[in-house]
Parts: structure tokens; sequence; C-alpha cells
């Protein structure tokens, strides 16, 4: 996808719905399921996703735990229970945000 503007305004949707299918993960673990997700069509950059990351974490809605890896410490984020109960209604709120669009691209003629 070439213009990331498209998905920013979303990407707190989808950390969070990556995090609610998975126990917890890493900032790159998360970059590269997305790829894998999409086919290599939606790259979420470092720039892009720590800030999210930070802010939800600032919101209540990720916990954050350490973990050492290879002599290296990892960051591992988690939902909260507000998170998860944020990530519903986030997906609720996306999928509704798709209809509207669509019946935008695509309208239906009326039978008027």
């Amino acid at each position: 996808m070439s213009n990331s503007k498209l998905y920013k305004g979303s990407l707190s949707t989808i950390i969070l719905q990556l995090l609610s299918k998975e126990d917890k993960m890493y900032g790159y673990e998360m970059t590269q399921r997305v790829k894998e997700l999409t086919k290599g069509e939606l790259n979420i950059t470092e720039g892009a996703l720590y800030p999210a990351l930070h802010k939800l974490e600032a919101e209540g809605l990720l916990e954050v735990e350490m973990k050492k890896v290879d002599n290296r410490l990892r960051k591992y984020y988690k939902l909260t229970q507000t998170g998860t109960t944020e990530s519903v209604s986030k997906l609720e709120e996306l999928e509704r945000f798709m209809q509207t669009m669509n019946g935008l691209i695509n309208p239906k003629p009326s039978l008027g």
C-alpha cells in the first residue's frame, strides 16, 4: 500500500487487534505479522509503531513486560483488561467505518 496515511488512523486498532489474538508481542514481531497477514501490502514502520504503542500504554490499554532474550532486553506488549474491551469497541467502530466507505464507493441505486 503506497499511501501509509490510510492506515495511520487505524494503527491503534491494528495493534489492539493483533494483541487480542496473541498473549503478548514485541514491536518487530507486530510489524512482521502485519506484513504477513497483508501479504506485504501494509508495512508498519517503527517510526509509526512505537509512538502508537507508547500512547496506548499511557492510556492504560497496554502493559509492558521486559524479558531477556539473547542477552538483550525485549519489551513485550499485552492488553490490559481495559485494552481488551477497547479492542472490541475499536474493531466495531472500524467495521462501521468500512461499511460507510463502501456505501460511498459502491452506492446502491435507490428504488424511488
